[in-house]
């Protein structure tokens, strides 16, 4: 009777089994059911794969490995050695949750979930089972939970704190982007990801109740640089009292605030003949023609110089 091959009572959860048994003889059934694939194995190199259904190990169905194998002495009658791992292609999910420090050197705390599935076994095998050394289920989960902690750590690293509370959904969107094309070097596609805890330090807090309650982030911290200051200054004793009134004053100025429509306004000034504004340096009024600048001819050059010029603006000329 020829040999079974099998993954038995696979857990919903489990995501890689590797069979026991390395000698496989030709003619061995395999049976491979729906959401798996069979990954063959050897020296550390990726094979064939086999999808759903009940193969027969043949030649025709092995042939990369047969390539191989046909160098071998004996070969094709005695059974061969090859490790067969057999990998589930049904969606899960996993944790994460770590630490990090923001780009404006804040603390920040993160936990969350992932959902994802093995859509290149050959490259899950090479790059995580195989080239890894993780052949359970629970390897498995760890070496991804961390791979995914550690570009989370790096990625989130990348925003400041207030971004990352205020514009969380901009955030998760990006982080999946990114996330999405690194676990692709590993054959796994990500599903979807979502942040379930964003935490800081209780003075990291209380600056972002301030800035949610006035809005201005500026401000704030300023306020906390201006703290950062004093509280240096006060560790040494023997600096000099005029750098700190130096340094000190400009910090508590107000963050600057953007002009108004008014404030950028152009000067005007009255058009005598309509009343119109106008421009303060326009030379006849847009309105109704009237020549705003009254002129006279420079008796040396003959351009027209305004009337109360003591000097030609071109040739320099004195005028009476």
């Amino acid at each position: 009777m020829p040999e079974v091959i099998e993954w038995k009572n696979p857990r919903p959860d489990d995501i890689v089994y590797k069979y026991p048994d390395e000698v496989i003889t030709w003619g061995a059934q395999l049976i491979v059911r729906e959401y798996e694939v069979a990954v063959f194995f050897r020296d550390g190199k990726v094979y064939d794969v086999l999808g759903p259904g009940r193969h027969t190990i043949t030649t025709q169905n092995l042939p990369l490995l047969t390539e191989v194998l046909s160098r071998l002495a004996g070969f094709p009658e005695s059974p061969f050695k090859a490790t067969i791992f057999f990998v589930s292609t049904k969606q899960h999910q996993g944790r994460f949750g770590g630490q990090t420090q923001t780009s404006d050197l804040a603390p920040l705390k993160f936990y969350g979930s992932f959902w994802f599935r093995v859509s290149d076994p050959k490259v899950f095998v090479m790059e995580v089972v195989g080239g890894q050394a993780r052949y359970t289920t629970e390897d498995v989960s760890e070496f991804i939970r961390g791979f995914i902690n550690e570009r989370l750590i790096k990625h989130l690293a990348g925003y400041d704190l207030v971004t990352v509370f205020t514009k969380l959904d901009e955030v998760t969107f990006k982080t999946k982007a990114f996330l999405y094309e690194e676990m692709r070097r590993l054959g796994l596609d990500l599903i979807d990801l979502k942040f379930e805890g964003l935490d800081t330090t209780p003075e990291y807090r209380e600056r972002l109740f301030w800035i949610k309650q006035t809005g201005a982030a500026a401000y704030v911290l300023q306020t906390d640089t201006l703290r950062e200051v004093a509280r240096e200054l006060g560790k040494s004793p023997g600096a000099a009292l005029g750098a700190g009134m130096m340094i000190i004053p400009p910090l508590t100025q107000p963050p600057p605030v953007a002009p108004t429509a008014a404030a950028t306004a152009a000067p005007t000034r009255t058009c005598p003949k309509c009343g119109r504004a106008v421009p303060a340096d326009a030379v006849f009024c847009p309105y109704c023609g009237f020549r705003l600048q009254q002129v006279r001819k420079c008796p040396k050059c003959g351009r027209d110089v305004p009337v109360d010029a003591k000097f030609c603006p071109y040739c320099g000329a004195k005028l009476a």
